[in-house]
């Protein structure tokens, strides 16, 4: 055995040499702002809990209270026996919170794109896809067997060409764009790609994954953001994020969500959500409807971080968003500014090939409404320390 699987110690290595080798790290504590890792207490600046809900205590309380009273896990797949109640309610508050007709729920965002695109497009039809779209889209368009045109990233211009090039040459087209792209912190031009949509007969998709939560009026997403509602067919979303806990979910029009029901494999062929995630996302939808003193405050610390980080002479890219991608583009050293950092208490992960291009390497700052000033404060003077130890600025 060993010798058939030799390949795999060359491949490490090469990737130790190039810097690409990712070194996962344990968190020993509740997410928050500071986390305990691999036995040491530092500022998180690396997940994606944009709101702090992922250790609320309403949260917490909502599956407690859900385990007492269903158990841990539905124990089938959603067609058979697996649909409970708290499912049922999950997608209704979603659909109201997201001001659409209808929503479906799955197991993760990952599992929502997987679902959803080769539900819709298949050979004889078409997919334009932005060329820096995520992963979940990417292998969603594969598993289609549609036609695959990459546009360049957020570019209308050369889409509306691709468009006109390719009309008449398929059955039914699919627009499909992340609307927070998830490295970069900018946003999908969805206004002018609703406008293509609709100019193309085309159906446009929207993944909000790094959205709600954050735009629009109290987190409801790039589509509120932009006031497209009943302009976009389909919008993808996870709980993961913002919302602290875990899952997908499709939001659109109810004959999209049905025939979801109908042909979204995931949802045919994967055991439902477990019953305290499920009552714990619940729970956070709930919070985001009542009030928008989290989101309110994750803006505020925000604009002060970024503020200071370009202050201090980062290149912190073209974000709009909470995402702030420190640019420093050599892998090796990304790889090791942020173990400096790390020595500083300061958690935040080197990006680098292939999440992002080769030479595009960087350290993303992942800002929380969880982050008292003191906190950012803290990180902004690690960042500066090490920054002028390694010549960065």
């Amino acid at each position: 055995m060993s010798e058939v699987l030799a390949w795999i110690d060359d491949a490490l290595q090469d990737l130790k040499e190039r810097g690409l080798y990712i070194t996962i790290r344990t968190i020993e504590s509740p997410q928050g702002p500071w986390l305990t890792v691999d036995g040491r207490k530092v500022l998180n600046f690396c997940s994606n809990n944009y709101l702090g809900l992922a250790n609320d205590p309403r949260l917490v309380a909502a599956a407690r209270e859900a385990l007492e009273r269903y158990g841990v896990g539905p124990a089938a797949v959603r067609t058979i026996a697996g649909t409970m109640s708290l499912h049922v309610e999950l997608e209704q508050a979603l659909a109201e919170f997201k001001e659409t007709e209808a929503a479906i729920s799955f197991q993760s965002g990952f599992n929502a794109n997987l679902a959803t695109i080769p539900a819709i497009v298949g050979r004889g039809d078409v997919i334009f896809s932005d060329e820096l779209n995520h992963a979940s889209i990417i292998d969603g368009c594969r598993l289609s067997r549609a036609q695959i045109i990459r546009y360049p990233h957020n570019d209308a211009r050369a889409l509306r060409a691709l468009l006109q090039e390719h009309r008449g040459q398929y059955n039914r087209a699919l627009i499909v764009t992340d609307g927070v792209f998830s490295m970069d912190g900018d946003i999908a031009p969805l206004p002018e790609l609703a406008d293509l949509a609709e100019e193309f007969d085309a159906m446009l998709m929207v993944d909000d994954a790094h959205g709600e939560g954050v735009l629009g009026h109290g987190g409801r997403g790039i589509v509120h953001h932009f006031g497209l509602q009943n302009r976009v067919h389909i919008e993808v979303g996870t709980m993961s994020k913002a919302f602290g806990v875990v899952g997908g979910y499709v939001a659109g029009p109810a004959k999209i969500v049905e025939w979801l029901r109908q042909r979204g494999r995931p949802f045919l062929f994967s055991s439902a959500m477990t019953v305290p995630d499920t009552a714990a996302c619940l729970a956070a939808v709930r919070i985001l409807q009542e009030s928008t003193e989290l989101v309110d405050r994750l803006w505020e610390n925000t604009r002060y971080f970024k503020a200071q980080m370009k202050a201090l002479g980062f290149d912190i890219g073209q974000s709009v968003t909470p995402i702030t991608p420190v640019m420093l583009g050599d892998e090796k050293l990304t790889q090791e500014f942020s173990r400096r950092l790390f020595e500083e208490g300061v958690f935040a992960t080197a990006i680098a090939y292939p999440t992002v291009p080769l030479g595009k390497a960087r350290i993303r700052v992942m800002i929380s409404a969880s982050h008292s000033k003191a906190d950012l404060d803290f990180g902004l003077e690690a960042f500066a320390k090490v920054g002028r130890e390694m010549g960065v600025i």
